[in-house]
C-alpha cells in the first residue's frame, strides 16, 4: 500500500516561547474575542449517530477520544468566586458532564450517581438526581465540610475524609469515570462494582419527574476472579459505542460487546494474565477499537458481528514501553492514556497516539490501519506498528526528576498532540488524599508539551514546551476555535486556576483564577466550556459554570 501525502506539507512548528512565567500574554484581561482557529480546516472523527452529540457525549469528548471541543473560550484574565457559581453538588469525583440530545440540558456523571442539569440561560441548574445503587450518597454539608477547610497537611485530609465522607476511598471514584450518552438520551454509567447501568428520564418532555434505571447488567460472573496488577480483583473500566450501535465496554482484562439494550450474552475476547487496563476506549467508523493495557497496545475489531483479533479483519496487537509504578497521581505501571485518533481523511496517516509507560514517559504514535509500504521501523521501537516515539521533556531542566509521567490522556487537534506532566512531590496510595492534597500540601507537578506529528518523515517533532505551567491531575482541552489548550493547576501565589496555553505558540493567554478555594480542583475531571465561551468546570466539590465576565 503507497501512504497518500497531502499536496501542503504540515508545517513543523519549532517555537521558541517567549512567555516565562504563568501571567504573562494576557495582559489585556478586557478582551473576550478569541483568537482565529488554530488551523481552518478541522478535521476529526466522524460523528457517531448512535451518541447524543457531536461532542461532550462520551468521556474525552468524542468517539476517537480528541479531547476537543469548538466553543470559543475567550482569552484573557478573569477572576472566578467557585461558590458564587451555579453548581451542582455531587462527588467527590465529577468525571464529565456529558451532552444530553437537548442543547438545553446536559447530564452529570459524577462517583455518586447522575443529575440532569438545565444550562439554558447561561445557567446551570439541577432538575433531576439519581444516586447509584450501593453507594451512600455524601450530603452537600459534609461535602463542603471538607472541602471549605484550608489543607495544611495529609492527615487533616484522611482524617476529614474518614469523619465526613464515611471513609470513601480511591476505589469509588471508579463510579462513572467513563460514560456516555445515546441517542435516546439515556446514560450509561460504569460502577465500581463492575455493573453497568442505563439510566433514563422517567418523562422525557418533564425532566422534572425525575431518572430511572432502565437497563442493568451485571459483568462481574464474565470477570475473571484474580487480582489485577494493581492489586485489586478485574473490573469493569470504560465503555464507548460502535457506529452501529453496539456498547464495547472494556474491563481491565478484556473486552466485550453487547447491544445497548443490554440483552443476549455479550461478546468477550481476553487479554494477557500479566496485564491491566486502567483506561478506557477508542472506537473508529469501521469497527476499529483501540484499547491499550500496561504492556501492549491494540486494534480489536467489531465485525458487526463479532470482536476479532484476527490479522485479516484488520486488528493487531503491539507492545510498547512500560516502567515503575510512579508515587501520585498516575495508576499502574504502564500508559496513563486513553488512546486517542489522530489523522482522518484519505491523504492523511492514520494514527492511534498514547503516552507509555516509561519513567521518563514518551509520546508513542501507532499506524492504526496498514502500515505504510516502504516505511521503515523506529530504531528501539518494541514493534514495526510503532510509527514513531519522542522522549517528553516537558520543559523540565537537568537533571530530569524521577519521574514524568502523565495519568491523562493525550489531547488532539489536527496533526498536534498535547501531553502533560502529572508526577509531583507527594504520594499517597489512596489517589483521592493525593489528589487533594496535590497542590495545597504537596508541591504540584510542573511541565508540559505539545508536539506535532510529520507525515512527510513520520516523526514527531517539538513544537514547545513549559517546565513553568502546573498540571494536577484533570484532564486537559483544547478549544479548536479559540485556538488554546487549558490544564488545571495550582500555585501558591494564586490558589487554584485554568490556565489556557495558545496552541501555536505555548504563550498563556488565558487564566481563570479560583483561588485558595479547593472547589478549583478538578480532581480527574475533564475541562469543558459552554458555546457562550463560559468555562464549565467538573469540579471535586460538583460541576458549575464559571461565567467570565470582563
Amino acid at each position: 500500500m503507497s501512504k497518500h501525502r497531502s499536496s501542503i506539507g504540515i508545517a513543523v512548528l519549532a517555537v521558541a516561547v517567549a512567555c516565562a512565567v504563568p501571567g504573562c500574554g494576557d495582559d489585556s484581561p478586557e478582551s473576550s474575542d478569541p483568537s482565529p482557529a488554530a488551523n481552518s480546516t478541522v478535521r476529526g472523527p466522524a460523528k457517531n449517530p448512535y451518541l447524543a452529540a457531536d461532542k461532550y457525549a462520551v468521556t474525552h469528548l468524542d468517539s476517537g477520544q480528541s479531547d476537543s471541543f469548538a466553543d470559543p473560550v475567550p482569552r484573557g484574565t478573569f477572576r472566578v468566586d467557585p461558590q458564587q457559581m451555579p453548581r451542582v453538588p455531587a462527588g467527590p469525583v465529577n468525571i464529565i458532564t456529558l451532552a444530553s440530545t437537548s442543547e438545553k440540558y446536559m447530564w452529570v456523571s459524577s462517583s455518586s450517581g447522575v443529575r440532569y442539569v438545565d444550562v439554558s440561560d447561561r445557567g446551570f441548574r439541577e432538575v433531576a438526581a439519581m444516586d447509584a445503587p450501593g453507594v451512600q450518597p455524601i450530603p452537600t454539608q459534609a461535602l463542603d465540610q471538607v472541602l471549605d477547610q484550608t489543607f495544611t497537611d495529609t492527615a487533616q485530609i484522611q482524617n476529614a475524609i474518614r469523619d465526613d465522607w464515611g471513609g470513601a476511598t480511591w476505589q469509588r471514584i471508579a463510579n462513572g469515570v467513563y460514560g456516555l450518552v445515546d441517542k435516546d438520551n439515556r446514560i450509561y454509567y460504569t460502577t465500581q462494582n463492575s455493573e453497568l447501568l442505563v439510566f433514563g428520564l422517567k418523562n422525557n418532555d418533564k425532566p422534572e419527574e425525575g431518572i430511572e434505571i432502565v437497563e442493568r447488567f451485571d459483568f462481574k460472573p464474565l470477570l475473571g476472579t484474580g487480582t489485577t496488577t494493581l492489586g485489586i480483583p478485574e473490573s469493569i473500566v470504560g465503555v464507548n459505542m460502535t457506529y452501529d450501535g453496539h456498547l464495547v465496554v472494556v474491563s481491565s482484562r478484556g473486552l466485550l460487546a453487547i447491544d445497548r439494550e443490554l440483552s443476549g450474552p455479550p461478546q468477550q475476547i481476553r487479554f494477557g494474565d500479566d496485564e491491566t487496563v486502567s483506561n478506557s476506549i477508542a472506537v473508529d467508523e469501521k469497527g476499529g477499537i483501540y484499547v491499550a493495557s500496561d504492556k501492549v497496545m491494540r486494534k480489536v475489531v467489531w465485525t458487526g458481528a463479532k470482536l476479532s483479533t484476527d490479522e485479516a479483519d484488520g486488528a493487531w496487537s503491539a507492545p510498547y514501553d512500560f516502567g515503575r509504578q510512579p508515587p501520585a497521581v498516575k495508576f499502574g505501571v504502564g500508559s496513563g492514556s486513553t488512546p486517542t485518533l489522530m489523522g482522518f481523511g484519505d491523504d492523511s496517516d492514520e494514527l492511534v497516539v498514547i503516552t507509555d509507560g516509561a519513567d521518563h514517559m514518551k509520546l508513542v504514535a501507532f499506524w492504526r490501519n496498514e502500515i505504510p509500504e516502504g516505511f521503515q521501523p523506529k530504531a528501539s521501537a518494541e514493534s514495526n506498528r510503532i510509527a514513531d516515539q519522542i522522549e517528553v521533556t516537558a520543559g523540565l531542566p537537568e537533571p530530569k526528576p524521577e519521574f514524568i509521567q502523565s495519568e491523562q490522556s493525550v489531547v488532539v487537534h489536527d496533526y498536534g498532540a498535547f501531553v502533560v506532566q502529572n508526577i509531583g512531590s507527594g504520594g499517597e496510595p489512596d489517589r483521592l488524599v493525593d489528589v487533594m492534597a496535590n497542590g495545597p500540601v504537596d508541591d504540584p507537578p510542573h511541565g508540559m508539551q505539545r508536539f506535532e506529528w510529520d507525515p512527510a518523515a513520520d516523526k514527531w517533532t517539538s513544537a514547545w514546551e513549559r517546565g513553568d505551567v502546573v498540571s494536577t491531575s484533570m484532564v486537559p482541552a483544547v478549544s479548536t476555535t479559540a485556538g488554546v489548550v487549558f490544564v488545571n493547576g495550582y500555585s501558591e501565589a494564586d490558589g487554584w486556576e485554568v490556565t489556557g496555553l495558545d496552541w501555536k505558540t505555548g504563550e498563556t493567554v488565558h487564566r481563570t483564577i479560583f483561588g485558595p478555594s479547593n472547589y478549583g480542583n478538578g480532581a480527574y475531571a475533564i475541562i469543558e466550556a459552554f458555546p457562550n465561551g463560559d468555562l464549565l468546570f467538573n469540579s471535586i466539590g460538583g460541576p458549575f459554570r464559571a461565567k467570565l465576565d470582563k
